[in-house]
């Protein structure tokens, strides 16, 4: 029965839909659910700002990764005030190796936009929050539920992954037609009581129960109704991404290295890596898709051109040029391209102390530099730029 304060659904539910669904998921959540995380202890619980960063830490993260990014970031930002006050560069190398940078930019503007907008507090209700920067309905719902103890409905990609496989939907849960039809499966089945418990409920089995590898059929309290284990479809549900062509591209970094520092720059706010610290392109603007082919990268030969890109570079913060090798070629996966990257270490006899050119850096390689000098372990990378680094010879 779709409680009364539900919206209406926008396309018919499956069948099997019962009044015993939220219940027997608030049930098994209270007895069997996670309750030690971080951000569920007593002073974090019904804090919408450390609600708002474990959500957003968690989008496409693993709980055991993010606990200790969690701890640092809240360590060193422990509120939204000290967050908006923070440059970002400050904020993107305390986000280091959690990867997706874009969420951490999209925190430190939506926290600016909280203090100048809100006076520093999150608006109490779901449908105000997801105007928010950076924040979708689904996390704004969390936030809501979590937050403030308002009755939302969540979908983020475990709870979809309940949904498919328990009322056999299939097709994509990305695409626009079965994600308005979970939406209003997820509205119909709100609780009227204990939707905190409820939403954390269904977190909980999409974590640990009901995971994209595995289904432990029999330790979920939704086994009985379940359309996949019945049918024994859970390796088909939900349906996966429909495969399509993703296009190659390929660029040149140029890596000024002076034997114990590397020469890197501040990448522009919009675009690849906004923000993050990386060697500087060969090609200005960006991505270069005339390139040689990406199976030619490695083997080629280091052109005149190439030369003179980095001799320039090298005169233009104060180094000479002594000899260049090229590297192994790495190949990074996007999500809508395959970025083949061509480096060109260049080894150059550098001047001591710091850069006066604003947005460039020299860091120091070893980790074991003293601590007030900047490393590139503690730097904001981009995930193949480490990669890179932590495979440069010596």
């Amino acid at each position: 029965m779709k409680p009364p304060s539900a919206r209406l659904p926008t396309a018919p539910l499956p069948a099997g839909v019962d009044a015993g669904f939220a219940e027997r998921v608030i049930d098994w959540q209270r007895q069997h659910g996670r309750h030690d995380l971080p951000w569920q202890q007593r002073d974090s619980a019904r804090d919408p700002y450390r609600v708002w960063l474990s959500e957003i830490m968690l989008q496409q993260t693993q709980v055991a990764t993010v606990i200790p990014y969690y701890l640092r970031f809240l360590a060193r930002f422990p509120t939204l005030d000290a967050l908006a006050a923070a440059p970002l560069g400050d904020v993107l190398e305390h986000w280091a190796g959690l990867g997706y940078y874009a969420r951490a930019r999209n925190l430190h503007r939506c926290a600016q936009t909280l203090v100048a907008e809100h006076n520093g507090r999150f608006p109490p209700a779901a449908e105000r929050i997801a105007e928010l920067p950076g924040i979708g309905r689904s996390t704004a719902a969390a936030i809501a539920v979590f937050g403030f103890g308002e009755r939302a409905a969540i979908l983020d990609g475990n709870v979809k992954r309940v949904f498919a496989r328990h009322f056999g939907i299939e097709g994509f849960t990305g695409s626009p037609a079965i994600e308005r039809r979970l939406w209003a499966l997820a509205e119909a089945l709100l609780p009227t009581q204990g939707v905190d418990a409820y939403t954390q409920g269904l977190m909980d089995l999409g974590a640990t129960l009901c995971t994209r590898g595995q289904a432990r059929c029999n330790d979920c309290p939704l086994a009985a109704g379940c359309v996949a284990r019945r049918e024994q479809r859970q390796a088909e549900l939900p349906s996966p991404r429909p495969k399509k062509n993703v296009p190659e591209r390929q660029t040149t970094f140029l890596i000024l290295d002076d034997g114990a520092r590397v020469l890197l720059e501040r990448r522009p706010a919009s675009g690849i890596w906004g923000g993050l610290l990386a060697p500087p392109e060969l090609v200005s603007g960006g991505l270069d898709d005339s390139a040689p082919p990406a199976t030619d990268l490695e083997a080629a030969a280091i052109s005149d051109a190439e030369r003179t890109a980095a001799s320039a570079l090298a005169r233009r913060h104060g180094c000479r040029l002594r000899q260049m090798e090229v590297l192994p070629a790495l190949t990074h996966v996007f999500s809508h391209f395959r970025l083949h990257i061509r480096a060109l270490r260049c080894h150059v006899t550098a001047p001591g102390g710091g850069i006066a050119e604003d947005g460039w850096y020299w860091l120091a390689r070893s980790a074991h530099a003293h601590t007030a000098e900047a490393t590139l372990a503690r730097a904001a990378l981009p995930a193949p730029i480490r990669r890179l680094f932590s495979a440069l010879p010596d």
